[in-house]
This record gives structure tokens, sequence and C-alpha cells, in this order.
């Protein structure tokens, strides 16, 4: 943590449970934008958000990385889930939280997100509900194609994993179907293991962000979920809201071509980076320069 900046819990409901996050107040006796910001999938706060909260909060905009219900600090199950539409309404319940706080500028709220999270904050933005003001969004190596995901996956897995990938899926079913809670897979392995994530280099680069609250396991419907999440094809509806798209060339796991298509249609700005998934992370090779970028977009639009 940068050491003029003391984080506040902060807790909020959503759906009847709460959920939990660190603010970071940007200081100053007037109220200040804030970042609002969610993680990928299976992501937790403390998994690589906090240095990017701190550098925005340093620059003089608050910041909030929270945990969506079922995962990290923050209550609610099933645990280790993934539901788009539940996220989704977590991130609209964090907006109006901090929108409530006297140090933020309700009226300057920019939604941030890694991976999964990418895809949110477009939805987000798109439907922000109640009297909240969205007034930009970052979207970092942001899915915003489940099927288009699911086919690159497809050309770059040995045939055994997808066979086992399509069975832990139709387990799931079954499990909801009866009312049973759906089995755990891991979510980082090894290649030629069952995990969601096990292309070569994705274990260690996600525990190497990896904080105290992060699981490795996720509940194995996961692949169905993907499969119809498609914020992209929606992204039209953002023109004229200032949208910076943050894309790795080399995205093994969310397909630069999806967000350059979704970014083309949101008419955003767009920078690119010569690396994977996760090198935007921190300590990856293409992390500061994607802070300077998000923090050259917040001046241009926010002051």
């Amino acid at each position: 943590m940068t050491s003029q900046i003391t984080p506040v819990d902060l807790e909020f409901r959503s759906g009847g449970d709460t959920c939990r996050g660190w603010f970071l107040p940007a200081g100053g006796t007037d109220p200040a934008p804030c970042v609002v910001m969610v993680h990928g999938l299976g992501g937790t706060a403390d998994s690589g958000l906090l240095p990017f909260a701190e550098a925005f909060a340093a620059a003089g905009y608050a910041a909030f990385a929270f945990d969506y219900r079922g995962f990290g600090r923050s209550g609610g199950g099933p645990r280790q889930v993934v539901s788009p539409s539940r996220q989704q309404d977590d991130f609209r319940a964090a907006v109006a939280a901090v929108s409530d706080r006297p140090d933020v500028d309700a009226d300057r709220i920019v939604l941030w997100g890694c991976s999964l999270g990418g895809g949110h904050a477009l939805e987000v933005a798109r439907d922000p509900g109640g009297s909240s003001t969205i007034a930009g969004v970052i979207a970092v190596v942001p899915l915003l194609d489940g099927r288009a995901a699911a086919v690159a996956a497809a050309r770059q897995h040995q045939p055994g994993t997808l066979l086992r990938s399509a069975g832990t899926t139709l387990a799931a079913k079954a499990a909801a179907a009866l009312g049973r809670t759906e089995p755990m897979v891991p979510l980082v392995g090894p290649p030629g293991s069952n995990a969601v994530l096990s292309l070569e280099g994705y274990e260690d680069a996600y525990r190497s962000v990896a904080g105290p609250t992060w699981r490795n396991e996720i509940g194995g419907g996961v692949g169905a979920v993907l499969g119809s999440f498609r914020p992209g094809a929606r992204a039209g509806d953002l023109a004229g809201l200032p949208v910076l798209m943050q894309i790795a060339d080399l995205d093994r796991s969310a397909p630069p071509h999806s967000a350059g298509n979704a970014a083309f249609a949101a008419r955003a700005e767009v920078r690119h980076y010569p690396g994977d998934h996760f090198d935007l992370f921190p300590g990856r090779q293409c992390h500061e320069l994607a802070v300077t970028h998000a923090l050259h977009f917040l001046r241009r639009h926010l002051g």
C-alpha cells in the first residue's frame, strides 16, 4: 500500500447479502471522482486490484475495489459460483454505496473492470440503475464474447481437456436441476488439467497476484455461463460515453478481436499492449503502462 493512503473497509448490501471492499479516498476537501473496480473470473479484490486503486487515489481519484457475493470477504452464497447477472447487480449496488459518500462526486463515477469484470463494466454502464451517473468505463483485457473465447479455447486445449470440461458442465447442470450445489473445479492449473484456465503459464501468472482470500476453485457450471456472456454485442449502446479499452494483443483467454469490435462499436479509445491476458497486472511487463494510460484517460474526461 502507498503509505500516504489509508484504505477504509466499506460494506454495502446487495440482494440481501453483505459485500465488502476497500475504499481508498482521494484526499482533499472537495468531493472527488471515484473509480469503482471489479475483478474477473474467480478474482478477489486483494488479487491485484489494490495497486491500481492506489495509483488512482494517489492521482486524486477515489477508488473502491470490492468482492462479489460468494467470493473473497463478501457474504452470500453459493460460494465460488459465477453469475454474471448477480455480479452486475453487486456492481450497481457498489456504485450506489460510494455515491452516497460525502467525499465522492456522484456525477463522476467511472467503472473499471478486468477480464470478465470488463464485460460487467460495459453492461452496468448501459444500465446503471438508480440515480447514479456513469462518467466513463475502463475495460482491462475485457472478456466480451464468451462464444469467441470458447472457440479460442477449443483451438488451444487438448481434446481430453475439453471432454472433461464438457462433463463437468453437464454435472453442474444436473446438480442445479436437483437443487444441489454444483461441483467445484480448479480455476487455474497446469496444461492438460481440468482447471478452467490451464494454458501454459496461466497458473503461475494468476497465483502471482492472488491474495489471501482467493480460492483456487470455481463452480463447474461456469462454461455454460460464459457461453451466453456477450456484452460486446451491445457495446454500440455506449457510443458517446467515454470508454477506454485496454487490449492485450497476445491474449489467449479474452479474444482481442472481440474487444476490438466492441471498441469500434462504442467509439472507444483503444490502447494495445504486447502481452497476454495477465500481463497488465501488477508485477507484469505491461502494468505500469496500463496504469499510465488509465490515468491519462481519467484526467482527460474527469479533470
